[in-house]
């Protein structure tokens, strides 16, 4: 029996396993591409053969990279929505608090995942992802009676998609942040928030 470094064998899973998500991840912010199996081993100090015991592919890694991170996005956004001084202003901390994740990196993996073969299980694991995240918004919109809250959800998700593009050409995130204030406060304030 191999040795463990956990009190139980269930606990040196988890660990190793958080070893390698962290290392990808890692890599990930690095080069901006997904890394390979045997680059995750490495930076974790773990054998290459190893890492297959948790991860049968780049894919599956990348996978299991989005469902690590999805959690904390959800409850970061939703953190910054029920935060917001009001209502209206849920709007504008919902778009502030996708692009800050975004500019932290938290994006990386989607984007490589999204590079690789497409599957119909990733673009269903994406899709609801993707409708997940928008519920706080959806709930904001129709608590403040607007008309449509999932069609201007995707509207105010168009503008939150145009936001990381400016980031990811180089824009710094206040600069990004006051473009979000610019093209959603005259919304926020005509549903009665701050709009900043």
């Amino acid at each position: 029996m191999p040795r463990i470094s956990q009190p139980t064998v269930a606990e040196h899973r988890a660990a190793r396993e958080r070893a390698l998500l962290d290392a990808a991840h890692d890599l990930l912010l690095e080069t901006g591409e997904a890394p390979s199996l045997s680059a995750v081993a490495e930076r974790a100090g773990l054998a290459r053969t190893s890492t297959y015991q948790y991860f049968g592919s780049k894919q599956e890694l990348l996978q299991a990279m989005v469902r690590d991170i999805y959690p904390r996005w959800v409850e970061r956004v939703t953190g910054a929505v029920a935060a917001a001084p009001t209502v209206a202003d849920s709007v504008l901390a919902y778009a502030e608090a996708n692009v800050e994740l975004v500019a932290e990196g938290a994006h990386a993996v989607g984007t490589a995942l999204a590079a690789l073969e497409p599957s119909e299980a990733i673009d269903q694991q994406a899709a609801s992802m993707h409708r997940d995240l928008q519920e706080p918004l959806i709930q904001t919109l129709t608590e403040l009676g607007v008309e449509s809250p999932e069609a201007i959800a995707e509207l105010v998700n168009a503008v939150v998609h145009a936001a990381t593009l400016q980031l990811e050409a180089g824009l710094d995130l206040d600069q990004v942040r006051n473009l979000l204030a610019t093209m959603l406060g005259p919304m926020v304030r005509e549903l009665g928030g701050r709009g900043r």
